[in-house]
């Protein structure tokens, strides 16, 4: 089981309503015939996969490479799950801008509506969208959130910042975990690194996390004096991102909130609301240079074909062939539910030889 990040070059436009239609479709036969051959956490591992995503928006036809595959791909299964989620036992919620700070919301209401624990769920929404956008500061704003699950609990989480500098996005996937904080993505692979990143959550951070939550216990007058001193040092040249960048009178509000809070780990740290990027760095900062316990520096951040892309490369989608391959596989799913099975094993005799 891989989860982790990809990037993907910033793409405008939206995708035909022609193919959008056909999409929904497709992820709704894909994703049934996954659940009659092994169960509902299946669709959940597989998308929690950021390579197997990465295939899936290819076989139905967008972009290979664009960032608007994440949204459109999430987009056409949250519509086909409005449907057969309920049958399948696998639920949907979140989406891109004003609809993914609705994600708690729809997570309640999913959960009173077929009496699943909402909680956990939202937690898992809270903190992996915490630990993408302030613990792992890598210059990509988070802009669309999306977590799917089933009635057993297990959750993954899809996720995409933007990078206005660079102009590429970047795709964030989590699976159900125990600990945030502690190099929660692996199989990490990426085209495009950042220069410099500030990663708390890095294996090798756990040191710098142990300091930044002791500190973030301290009264603020002395985080203040802290960062004081640093001005005062001359940095390692790693320090892209100086002292002078932060001002402590703007970040002296939330100090004062840690102080009160006293955290108990990183992981609650990271929970208190009104903690962001740059009352993590200024402690980050901090742990760094002045006790000699630094966060990664380093970022931590392939496809098939199979009926083109929206904007024709590799090549135009086939329409004709599109709607054939929702035929074949409605066709097995209906055999397949009167108990014959020869074209679910045809496809996976097929699939042995890809």
């Amino acid at each position: 089981m891989r989860t982790g990040i990809a990037n993907l070059p910033l793409h405008g436009g939206k995708a035909p309503r022609w193919l959008f239609n056909r999409m929904k479709v497709l992820a709704e036969k894909i994703l049934e015939l996954i659940v009659i051959e092994f169960g509902p956490e299946e669709v959940v591992k597989r998308l929690a996969d950021p390579f197997w995503f990465q295939s899936l928006g290819n076989v139905m036809g967008f972009d290979w490479h664009s960032s608007g595959l994440t949204t459109t791909t999430t987009g056409a299964i949250k519509e086909a799950l409005k449907r057969l989620g309920p049958e399948i036992g696998v639920f949907m919620a979140g989406g891109k801008g004003k609809t993914s700070r609705k994600t708690p919301d729809e997570l309640r209401l999913i959960g009173d509506r077929y009496g699943i624990d909402a909680d956990p769920l939202i937690y898992a929404s809270r903190m992996t969208a915490k630990v993408d956008s302030a613990a792992i500061q890598d210059g990509y704003q988070i802009y669309h959130h999306t977590i799917v699950f089933t009635k057993s609990g297990l959750w993954a989480v899809i996720q995409q910042g933007m990078n206005e500098k660079n102009k590429f996005a970047r795709r964030y996937h989590w699976i159900k975990t125990e600990n945030f904080v502690n190099s929660p993505h692996t199989g990490i692979i990426s085209e495009r690194k950042s220069n410099f990143v500030i990663d708390t959550v890095a294996r090798e951070a756990e040191e710098a996390r142990d300091v930044i939550t002791q500190l973030s216990r301290e009264k603020p007058e002395k985080i203040e004096r802290e960062l004081s001193r640093i001005k005062e040092l001359n940095l390692p040249r790693r320090h892209q991102l100086l002292a002078k960048d932060i001002n402590p009178d703007r970040i002296k509000k939330i100090f004062l909130t840690t102080y009160e809070t006293q955290p108990e780990n990183f992981e609650k740290l990271l929970g208190i609301r009104g903690l962001g990027p740059k009352s993590l760095r200024a402690l980050a900062l901090i742990a760094d240079v002045l006790y000699g316990a630094p966060p990664s520096y380093t970022d931590p951040a392939i496809y098939s074909f199979a009926h083109g892309g929206k904007d024709g490369i590799p090549y135009p989608v086939n329409r004709r062939l599109y709607d054939q391959s929702i035929e074949i596989l409605e066709k097995a799913i209906k055999e397949s539910n009167l108990g014959r099975k020869e074209k679910l094993e045809a496809l996976r005799r097929l699939a042995r030889f890809r």
